[in-house]
């Protein structure tokens, strides 16, 4: 079955891109513009992995990021934000955020970051 990846970005440049870059790596990708479009997709669809933007109009990054996890805890979540802003992205991580990318990031180390994620495989270290 195919891993499914919600991207939630107020740009719509943003969700396209991401959008265009994990279809093409197989993924079934959903888009959202807010958080309430968010949650529904999250209720309905129960993505593998969130791409979630910090600064949303409306509900922000870290209360969409709440509610994925109260739905889902098993959701995983990578936030996306234009700003340095150290104590949202600690707090993102108490939450359950596995990571976060600072906008323009570096399309091939999300898509990396994305791809380990999703295809985790329990490695042996040694012979």
């Amino acid at each position: 079955m195919d891993k499914k990846i919600l991207i939630v970005d107020d740009q719509n440049g943003i969700r396209m891109l991401l959008t265009e870059v994990f279809s093409s790596e197989g993924y079934q990708t959903y888009q959202a513009p807010n958080g309430k479009i968010a949650l529904e997709i999250v209720r309905e669809h129960a993505p593998d992995l969130v791409l979630l933007d910090m600064k949303i109009p409306g509900m922000d990054g870290l209360d969409i990021l709440k509610h994925v996890k109260k739905i889902d805890s098993s959701i995983k979540v990578i936030m996306m934000t234009a700003y340095g802003e150290l104590d949202m992205i600690k707090e993102a991580t108490e939450l359950g955020a596995i990571m976060h990318f600072t906008k323009p990031f570096d399309i091939d180390e999300l898509r990396l970051a994305v791809n380990t994620e999703l295809h985790e495989t329990p490695t042996t270290l040694g012979t």
